[in-house]
């Protein structure tokens, strides 16, 4: 699970730089409200892959079930919410808005299976 927590999370980091340096200077030409969901989705998505990324060194450290649900969790999250606001964005497929709210529940699972891990039992801050 770690290993592919880190790919995903590399790639997903890629791709929310290559998406933002196309968006400064191609997506000029989207209208406010595309521009706008571009930018929520990027956002979400460059916090969200550093989130992985985190998981995936605590996941190589200590895999446990809360960590892994987290990093399952963030995955979906990036897939469903930047996805979804991304396509609706760049095609304008309003059919899709139904999957953004189900990518930022599993974005608030991600952070609350985070929250799970550090309260179980035998975990110290350190």
């Amino acid at each position: 699970m770690s290993r592919a927590a880190f790919i995903i999370a590399g790639l997903s980091g890629a791709l929310a730089v290559a998406i933002g340096a196309w968006l400064a200077h191609a997506g000029a030409g989207l209208d406010n409200t595309a521009q706008a969901r571009m930018e929520t989705a990027l956002r979400y998505q460059v916090w969200h892959s550093l989130l992985l990324a985190g998981l995936a060194v605590a996941l190589a450290h200590r895999p446990t079930r809360p960590l892994r649900l987290a990093a399952l969790a963030c995955t979906a999250g990036l897939l469903l919410f930047s996805g979804s606001l991304y396509l609706l964005a760049l095609l304008g497929w309003p059919a899709l808005t139904w999957l953004t709210p189900f990518g930022g529940l599993a974005f608030i699972t991600a952070w609350l299976a985070l929250a799970w891990h550090g309260f179980a039992p035998g975990r110290s801050a350190s």
